[in-house]
């Protein structure tokens, strides 16, 4: 190695990236700097041996989770621990929080980030800067990872919606700027599926058709008087929920079709069923669920709450990783779980923890990702970070790249503005497989 090339390697940033390598390399030997477009397919080389996700399922904790309870515990210092136990993994010298049992079994089959961190302890903006990588602004809406990763990749069914959002969607930001018609189908509860979808005993099919005529009708006027695809991608939706009525893959919603066995494997909590029914969703062919579940915000009684949230979330994530895995659906469905920011190491008056955005902690799994994997290091005390920082941008990018996508490629709004799936960060390229 010439002493040049040398130099470069040792002036690279903590975070060691391949594309910062190359470019290094290319300097040095050539003198020249590497082109965008060489960089793509260089940063994307280490995931393409690798099985690549074809479906998410995306589990957002709101409310901030804390990362000392649950994925990077300090049992070394009481007064940070405080009254939550630690487990050991399969990974020797690896703890996770006592409330992970399952997770803490299933290690190998997923990867610990525990140096992520963000700009904000605002749970709105810091939801919506995670949710589409770029931060709240008055004068555009951004799509979310969800309906970025639908748009460019596409639905998988005929009838099922390609994007659907179980909870409550307040303040989601949905498709933003991209068409309508990728908005998330919301469904409220997940035991309850999508109601209302008989048809009610005064109105017969042939009378509901003649309805669904008379209105095309009274909308066609306006329709050619007011083109365009926003007007139409609501006509479309409009066509695909009365499809979607009379089909048969509505059953994917019902989770009255699985055994009560099943269901109480999977806990009886939303997260839970919210986790049976993303597995069945993914399972008929929806691209990407969302399941979202709070009350993480425990700013009092932190250990108690703890052993009830955490608990229904190990329980529901555990089942539905053995279940993916033992039916195969894991070497192609990604899971993600995280929270908006993390909480904080000191345990408050109130036996509780607040708002922390300086570290926090995330979990991968299933295709696209290395099983094993914990990168990143908090401090002593978990209050910042002290090895391979991980920002918003360098997550969802992970994610970009774990479905096979270009995170560095250039996608363009209406008003011509130019905007990366994941905010184009750096992919963290030590969990990707």
């Amino acid at each position: 190695m010439s002493r040049d090339l040398h130099q470069s390697l040792q002036l690279l940033d903590d975070r060691h990236t391949r594309r910062a390598i190359m470019s290094g390399i290319a300097q040095s030997t050539l003198g020249v700097s590497l082109l965008s477009g060489w960089n793509r397919v260089l940063e994307a080389a280490p995931a393409a041996g690798g099985k690549k996700a074809k479906q998410v399922i995306y589990f957002y904790m709101g409310g901030a989770m804390s990362h000392i309870d649950t994925f990077d515990p300090k049992p070394e210092l009481p007064d940070i621990q405080g009254e939550v136990g630690t487990i050991k993994t399969k990974t020797p010298g690896v703890l996770f929080g006592e409330p992970m049992q399952n997770l803490a079994e299933l290690q190998d089959k997923i990867a610990i980030v525990r140096s992520m961190t963000t700009e904000t302890a605002d749970h709105g903006k810091a939801a919506y800067w995670l949710k589409t990588s770029y931060p709240v602004l008055n004068s555009i809406r951004h799509p979310s990872m969800g309906a970025w990763i639908v748009n460019t990749m596409g639905k998988l069914s005929q009838t099922l919606p390609p994007f659907v959002l179980v909870g409550n969607g307040n303040g989601h930001p949905g498709a933003g700027f991209l068409n309508p018609s990728l908005t998330p189908v919301p469904v409220a509860d997940p035991a309850k599926g999508i109601e209302n979808t008989e048809l009610p005993e005064y109105l017969s099919e042939k009378a509901f058709k003649r309805r669904l005529s008379l209105a095309d009708r009274i909308d066609a006027k306006f329709k050619s008087r007011y083109h365009g695809y926003q007007i139409e991608s609501y006509d479309q939706m409009y066509k695909d929920a009365v499809t979607l009525m009379g089909s048969k893959d509505l059953e994917a919603f019902d989770l009255e079709q699985e055994s009560e066995e099943v269901r109480d494997r999977y806990g009886s909590s939303r997260i839970g069923q919210g986790a049976l029914l993303a597995r069945r969703l993914v399972q008929s062919g929806v691209r990407f669920v969302e399941v979202e579940y709070g009350g993480w915000d425990m700013h009092e009684n932190v250990a108690t709450n703890m052993a009830t949230r955490g608990g229904e979330m190990d329980q529901a994530l555990g089942s539905l990783i053995r279940d993916l895995d033992s039916s195969g659906l894991l070497d192609e469905t990604l899971i993600v779980l995280t929270s908006e920011f993390g909480r904080s190491p000191a345990i408050n008056q109130n036996a509780g923890r607040d708002h922390h955005p300086a570290a926090f902690s995330f979990l991968l799994a299933g295709a696209g990702i290395q099983g094993g994997a914990v990168y990143g290091k908090s401090d002593e005390r978990g209050h910042g970070i002290d090895e391979d920082p991980v920002g918003l941008t360098d997550f969802n990018s992970t994610i970009t790249v774990a479905c096979g996508l270009d995170p560095f490629k250039e996608h363009f709004s209406p008003s011509g503005r130019p905007f990366k799936i994941g905010g184009g960060g750096d992919p963290i390229y030590d969990v990707l497989s």
